[in-house]
């Protein structure tokens, strides 16, 4: 007979250790091996020989590695691969929250800073917007900050200081931080730790009280209520007095009716709930001695209920309300409003009212866009009133829950990996009986069942059942049938899903796409983009993808042809403004807009889909250099004649010197009156002529009007026309396209100059986002 498979000592029958050994028997099934010098049969000789299954592994993991390097290389964003590499804003399970300011005729209509229009030259701010404080407001200062969260205001004349917990880096405790406001709450000056101990401390809660200025922390951890008085304000404290031995939560101290109320939650007690209690005692001076309320715990409740105090209570029409949090859904999902009626030592009574804060929709590209737990509303002695609001993109425990989405990728990856090795053949088995305890040789199922039951017995039992099923499943899937391919591939294509989603949990961060600060501030920008009736199928795609962009103020679509749509008819994270014009017209790009709010301008057009990373990223480019035209494709203008190229052409000579206006930002102040400027009217006439050139044209203006760069280049990760699969491409010939483009060189080069002489090179800038 010919060679047969002989299984190997401690091995099962089909499934051993290793992989197959193929051994020579004659017709009385001995086998007949070589025999060394050293007298060792040819199993040492083959100890090196790789096996199928390994080999079959190594393939796998080879192959899907790449596919998760591919897909974390190209559709994570850069940010959020490159990570943080500061010793602050370290990922923290805690979340990412960050402080803004808001304003308003009343507290129960309080509107974001971005919707004032304050303007800041210094930051390139126009306008600003929030958040005003973050985690690497802190960092960046010189105190290593997780995040910040629970801010307290106190006011003195034109002068904001915002006092608040930073979650400490090193420490991973949480600290008290002050930060100075000149300008009503637009820029804050860090002046740096006020009270730091060696137990978690948050919620500074700051008020006065017999000409002192005083701060009640929360310590819970301490196990008391320490009142701390200002020595030397707003940095240095010292302790005043211990009020009270309890661990509260977020307390606050009030004068009501001739007596001061402390409210608080004790989560520690017999039957007290994590964020679901709420005590209140009430003394005749902060001080104390404090007495209970009759009726404590006056809640012990739902935690959705707001029974945890959210910030500081305020006065208005002469009715006193208290916040509190809701953590129904996450930790801290949202604040909510409760107006007193009733509070004396025997009774309290509150009911919730209305209240108006403005959310984003954007989701976790928002500041805010998860959740908002704290608020501290006070009204300036202009009659305006301030709110500073702590906010997170992203909900509690996000880190965690994501590592363990991830690693059950990688687990149903395997186990994927595994089925696809079984029905190929590589795979004979799921476990080798070798790897279980006390295996010494061969046994079968009726041995197994036989012997008295023990755990190691047990599981050779289990590992038994596991291989046969298998082999029964090996035998009913057969790889080179229909069935069996079918089987393949589904299992191929899910193991690839699978690979990239636990590339994107493990090693994607959060998901947010944020945007990048410049001098500490954030900014926010208007997206103009033009089409007509023929193109809605990509203008819905457009909208809802980069209105849910963090820095997208409003969307400006200018309708050059055909009924317009309804604004109803967009899924839109922001306010969408149709501009119908009077003729179809590619100069319309650059109409006048009084309306416009931001000075930036994105001038994109809608069949151009890519990150809003990448938006950002070019964004905050523009704003180092707002004087230029920042855009995301490059052309270089060479060579006599001059000829209209592609970005290869650019590429390979390594320089560029103009930038398509269909993809890039601009000043709306300068870049549309310089374009509707007499200068410009010859050029004007000849984009209206050619039905092109527009873009063109904006750059020669630009070049026209300084000697120097005025163009600058951003690379986007990935950018798609979605024009090719919708058929509605407006440049459908390529050779045409550029044929014109050429002659408008030509003419323009007449008329504004040459741009021949102003190449700028790729890689110049640091951050390497012109590579």
């Amino acid at each position: 007979m010919g060679s047969s498979p002989v299984v190997g000592s401690g091995t099962s029958a089909g499934c051993g250790g290793g992989g197959w050994r193929w051994h020579s028997s004659n017709g009385g099934g001995k086998s007949s091996g070589v025999i060394n010098k050293n007298g060792n049969g040819n199993l040492n000789n083959e100890s090196c020989v790789l096996s199928s299954t390994f080999a079959y592994f190594l393939f796998s993991f080879v192959v899907l590695g790449l596919i998760g390097s591919l897909y974390g290389r190209y559709m994570l964003t850069p940010k959020v691969l490159a990570g943080i590499t500061a010793l602050g804003c370290q990922e923290d399970n805690e979340g990412s929250w960050a402080v803004g300011v808001f304003y308003g005729d009343s507290p129960f209509s309080l509107k974001p800073i971005e919707a004032m229009n304050v303007w800041k030259d210094k930051s390139s701010a126009w306008p600003v917007a929030n958040p005003v404080i973050t985690c690497a407001s802190l960092s960046d200062a010189g105190f290593a900050s997780n995040f910040v969260a629970d801010p307290f205001l106190y006011v003195q004349g034109d002068v904001l200081y915002m006092f608040f917990e930073t979650k400490n880096s090193i420490t991973m405790q949480g600290d008290i931080a002050v930060a100075q406001s000149i300008d009503k709450g637009a820029t804050w000056q860090q002046l740096g730790i006020a009270l730091d101990e060696d137990w978690h401390l948050s919620y500074p809660y700051v008020f006065d009280y017999n000409g002192n200025i005083y701060m009640l922390p929360e310590g819970s951890e301490k196990g008391e209520v320490r009142l701390y008085r200002a020595v030397d304000f707003p940095l240095k404290w010292t302790l005043d007095k211990i009020i009270m031995k309890r661990s509260l939560v977020d307390s606050f101290i009030i004068p009501h009716e001739g007596k001061f109320w402390l409210f608080g939650s004790d989560n520690s007690g017999i039957g007290g709930k994590r964020n679901r209690q709420l005590e209140i005692w009430h003394s005749s001076s902060p001080l104390g001695p404090w007495k209970p309320h009759k009726k404590n715990p006056v809640y012990n409740t739902n935690e959705s209920m707001g029974a945890r105090n959210g910030g500081r209570p305020f006065v208005y029409n002469g009715n006193l309300y208290r916040i509190g949090q809701d953590s129904g859904e996450t930790y801290g999902r949202r604040t909510r409003i409760f107006k007193v009626e009733v509070l004396t030592t025997d009774e309290f009574k509150e009911v919730e009212v209305p209240f108006d804060v403005e959310e984003s929709v954007k989701g976790r590209n928002a500041w805010n866009g998860a959740r908002h737990h704290h608020i501290d509303v006070q009204q300036l002695s202009s009659g305006e009133w301030i709110a500073v609001l702590d906010g997170d993109r992203v909900p509690s425990g996000d880190t965690v829950h994501r590592f363990i989405l991830g690693l059950a990728s990688v687990v149903a990856v395997a186990a994927l990996v595994i089925l696809g090795g079984i029905l190929l053949g590589p795979v004979k088995c799921i476990v080798p009986l070798s790897w279980c305890p006390h295996n010494v040789g061969k046994r079968s199922d009726a041995v197994l069942a036989w012997e008295q039951p023990s755990l190691s017995s047990k599981l050779r039992l289990f590992c038994s059942r596991l291989n046969r099923g298998s082999s029964i499943l090996r035998a009913r899937i057969k790889a080179n049938t229909c069935t069996g391919t079918f089987v393949l591939i589904f299992t191929i294509v899910v193991a690839v899903t699978l690979t990239c989603t636990g590339v994107k949990n493990i090693y994607g961060g959060s998901g947010a796409q944020e945007p990048y600060p410049l001098n500490g501030q954030y900014s926010q920008f208007t997206l103009l983009t033009m089409t007509y009736d023929a193109r809605l199928w990509n203008l819905n795609m457009y909208v809802k993808h980069y209105s849910r962009c963090s820095s997208v103020r409003e969307i400006v679509v200018v309708w050059n042809k055909g009924v317009p749509p309804q604004l109803s008819d967009f899924d839109s994270a922001v306010p969408i403004r149709i501009r119908v014009e009077k003729q179809n017209s590619l100069n319309n790009r650059f109409n006048m807009d009084p309306l416009i709010k931001t000075r930036a301008v994105l001038e994109l057009d809608d069949d151009i889909m890519m990150t809003c990373d990448d938006v950002e990223r070019g964004f905050k480019v523009w704003r180092e250099h707002p004087d230029r035209i920042v855009g995301f494709y490059p052309r270089l203008v060479n060579g006599s004649p001059l000829k209209y190229r592609g970005e290869k052409h650019a590429r390979k000579y390594n320089g560029y010197n103009m930038i398509l206006t269909g993809a890039a930002f601009m000043d709306s102040q300068v870049a549309f009156k310089r374009y509707w400027s007499k200068e410009a009217a010859a050029g004007r006439a000849l984009v209206d002529r050619f039905f092109n050139c527009e873009d063109v044209l904006m750059n020669y203006l630009y070049a026209n009007s300084s000697s120097s760069t005025v163009v600058e280049y951003v690379r986007p990760v990935w950018a798609i026309d979605t024009s090719k699969f919708s058929g509605v491409a407006i440049s459908r010939n390529t050779q045409a396209h550029y044929g014109v483009r050429s002659n408008c060189l030509a003419k323009f080069a007449e008329i504004y100059g040459s741009l021949t002489g102003r190449k700028s090179d790729f890689r110049r800038r640091k951050d390497g986002w012109d590579v």
